[in-house]
């Protein structure tokens, strides 16, 4: 088995709604995204022979995802009153809104999704909140390769 690891990292302010402590409040952070795939087979072709994947595919397809979340306020659904919202946006800033509590855990769990998506076999998803704390998603499994 072989396992490919890439990264790319965005920088983000968020808050957590409903929390009762210091996230509460908007605060920003350079979040790093480890993202690991895996396989058993190398490519046999000749562009491609003695890779698993193409390391500019899978850096390009991670920062695709990642980029759509830099230098914006990223907001829970309905986390934000309606006026609130639109007001910001008025003003120039980026929000963007996530079905999900913006959490490095739930982020962890986006970001191999969409990996997934892009037909990759993603072992592994790991998003750094700070340089010393993150959270790792294994996907359904919880195969921990």
């Amino acid at each position: 088995m072989f396992l490919l690891k890439t990264e790319h990292s965005f920088d983000a302010a968020h808050f957590l709604a409903g929390y009762e402590g210091k996230c509460r409040n908007i605060h920003g952070h350079r979040w790093r995204v480890v993202m690991n795939v895996r396989g058993a087979e190398l490519k046999t072709d000749e562009q491609q022979r003695g890779m698993l994947v193409d390391f500019s595919n899978l850096k390009r397809d991670l920062k695709a995802i990642v980029d759509a979340f830099d230098h914006t306020l990223i907001v829970e659904n309905g986390s934000l009153s309606a006026a609130l919202n639109d007001l910001l946006r008025q003003e120039g800033f980026s929000v963007t809104e996530v079905p999900f509590r913006p959490t490095a855990e739930e982020f962890a769990r986006y970001f191999y999704e969409q990996m997934t998506l892009c037909g990759y076999d993603v072992a592994r998803c790991t998003v750094y909140e700070t340089p010393t704390n993150c959270a790792e998603y294994l996907g359904e499994a919880g195969d921990p390769t």
